[in-house]
């Protein structure tokens, strides 16, 4: 069997229980599952791979919902976080505050 290295200590040591797989090293148990949830990547516009903590930068004037004012092109944001939905990041913009992005419209500092 090519089971693969556990995600939490990267032992090479997992076994499978049923339809757990389990790290002997860190009695961490995940399934299948789990790892191809992990796999999706989310992307800034040119294609870089965006994680939590990065910094980015809006490419396009955004309207914010529900008001009239536009997030404009070249707002920094730092210090984002990636969440699961529609809008894949979560930050707080200067000015503005607390809001949600889509990855398509924003680029790696």
């Amino acid at each position: 069997m090519n089971l693969p290295n556990c995600p939490k200590c990267h032992s090479e040591y997992v076994y499978e229980d049923g339809n757990l797989l389990i790290c002997p090293e860190c009695a961490y148990e995940f399934s299948a599952n789990d790892l191809e949830e992990q796999k999706q990547v989310i992307r800034d516009a040119n294609g870089n791979i965006l994680k939590d903590g990065d910094t980015v930068s809006v490419i396009k004037d955004l309207k914010i919902k529900g008001t009239s004012s536009v997030v404009k092109v070249g707002t920094k944001v730092k210090n984002i976080r990636l969440v699961k939905g529609d809008h894949d990041i979560d930050c707080k913009i200067p000015v503005h505050g607390a809001m949600k992005l889509k990855s398509e419209f924003v680029k790696k500092v």
